[in-house]
């Protein structure tokens, strides 16, 4: 006999519900979102169950993946479109879309999320952290060049390339003798100094992944 299993998963505590191949509920139960104890929690009902089915959601790539490690058969299913499904169900629960999602396992009624690898996901945030620090450094160049115009300062072209050291140097040179705005400045050019180091450290990483 199948065994088939929905999880409404939420931060702390999933609902489950496991059923067989004709529909009828062997177990309904809850149990912490924890890969290792949902697991458990299916096997001391279901050695050998056909399919899991969640909903994607925050926690759905997570928890995919680590599923997929411990051998589970997990799908994770479009969130929208099973609400049109679990939405018409009465009185309807935690509980009640844990029923519903197990259903959908066995019928196959569904439309499977494609999870991306883990390092895809690396690359994706690598290059979101690469993207936010260029951005910094922009805005910090930016205010530094605004800044320095109100003492007649202007800062000439800077050279292409994360290390920027151009620009420190520019800075650097244009308040030499003057204490007040090295003083204004100082933290502003240490702290775009490691912007600059930490950018080119992301950008190899990224070539690596690649």
């Amino acid at each position: 006999m199948k065994r088939y299993v929905g999880i409404d998963v939420a931060q702390e505590q999933c609902a489950l519900c496991i059923v067989d191949d004709a529909g009828a509920i062997l177990f309904e139960g809850t149990c912490a979102t924890d890969p290792d104890e949902i697991v458990r929690t299916i096997a001391t009902v279901a050695d050998d169950v056909e399919k899991i089915v969640h909903e994607s959601g925050p926690l759905s790539i997570w928890l995919t993946r680590e599923l997929v490690k411990r051998g589970a058969p997990v799908v994770c299913i479009d969130a929208r479109a099973a609400h049109k499904v679990l939405s018409a169900r009465m009185n309807k629960s935690d509980k009640s879309d844990a029923v519903g999602l197990a259903q959908l396992a066995r019928t196959g009624w569904y439309g499977a999320v494609h999870i991306k690898s883990e390092s895809s996901d690396q690359l994706r945030l690598l290059l979101a952290a690469r993207e936010r620090l260029i951005r910094i450094r922009m805005d910090l160049e930016g205010q530094a060049r605004g800044l320095l115009k109100a003492y007649g300062i202007r800062l000439g072209p800077v050279n292409a390339g994360y290390s920027r050291k151009s620009f420190r140097d520019q800075l650097g040179t244009a308040i030499k003798g003057d204490q007040s705005l090295q003083m204004i400045f100082a933290s502003l050019i240490a702290v775009h100094e490691t912007v600059c180091i930490e950018a080119t450290a992301i950008d190899a990483k990224v070539q690596q992944l690649a």
